[in-house]
């Protein structure tokens, strides 16, 4: 975690000399890696926890994003990355778990920079994540993360998902508390302003502290609870969730997709699973 705040300070600082990059703006080239190393039981018993997932059995779908995390942020926070890492927001995920990864298999964590592209709100850089035990790819990962600014640019990300998801069953209906973002924070590691704080996080034009983008996507495949039968997952985070809040899960019978809903049938993330 030492390591982790280091690079949480080194981001403070360096956001402040950097402003909106264009989406030919140049990246770091090549990976971080961290060496293999056995998953901490406390940890990822407190992750389950709160987003849902049962303690015990395979490591859940989204748990080596988390690990990685650190390894995002060092690389995102370098002088060399064109975008402030402060107020960076996770656009979207696509998930790609290639077998089931137990907790007591040591994992080999990789992160590189895959390419810059225009959105309506900004410029969003494409981050990929891969997990390999014994040098076998067992699971990788692609996000979005958005660099919010003035932007003439009216395309939607190229990765966007579908708007429109058809009238999806409401399945539950969760109470999030205010305090969700420091909580899932102190569990994951990111402790993006504006997840924190309703102060901080107005810094960056949010009225109140919003719901980790990690965590709603966690949360509904924790609901799902069919990990292993899962081959991939895509979502796309379409409206932050401002904390408090009552959100609602809704998904198709089969398991093919699903969506989080707020107050008047706001969207804030659609998914799409394949099994």
């Amino acid at each position: 975690m030492t390591s982790l705040s280091a690079s949480l300070v080194r981001g403070a600082v360096t956001s402040l000399f950097k402003r909106a990059a264009r989406p030919d703006a140049t990246l770091p080239l090549g990976r971080l890696v961290r060496p293999a190393a056995p998953v901490a039981p406390g940890p990822l018993a407190a992750y389950a926890r709160i987003c849902g997932f049962a303690e015990s059995g395979p490591l859940p779908l989204t748990y080596p994003h988390v690990l990685a995390f650190p390894l995002t942020m060092r690389l995102m926070t370098d002088r060399a990355f064109p975008l402030p890492v402060l107020g960076l927001v996770h656009t979207w995920i696509e998930i790609t778990p290639h077998r089931v990864v137990r907790p007591t298999e040591p994992l080999e964590l990789a992160v590189y920079a895959d390419g810059l592209a225009p959105h309506r709100r900004g410029t969003e850089v494409t981050m990929v994540t891969e997990a390999r035990v014994g040098g076998e790819l067992v699971w990788e990962s692609r996000s979005g993360y958005l660099s919010r600014h003035a932007t003439t640019n009216a395309a939607a990300s190229p990765h966007s998902a579908p708007d429109a998801v058809g009238d999806l069953p409401a399945v539950a209906e969760w109470r999030l508390p205010g305090d969700l973002g420091r909580r899932y924070g102190a569990v994951s590691g990111d402790r993006n302003p504006i997840h924190l704080h309703p102060l901080t996080a107005r810094l960056f034009g949010f009225p109140r502290a919003i719901a980790h983008g990690m965590w709603t996507v966690a949360r509904c495949l924790a609901e799902a609870r069919g990990g292993a039968e899962i081959r991939s997952v895509r979502a796309e985070f379409k409206a932050p969730v401002l904390l408090p809040a009552t959100v609602t899960y809704a998904a198709d019978p089969t398991g093919g997709s699903f969506v989080l809903r707020g107050a008047k049938e706001r969207v804030h993330l659609v998914g799409t699973v394949t099994r």
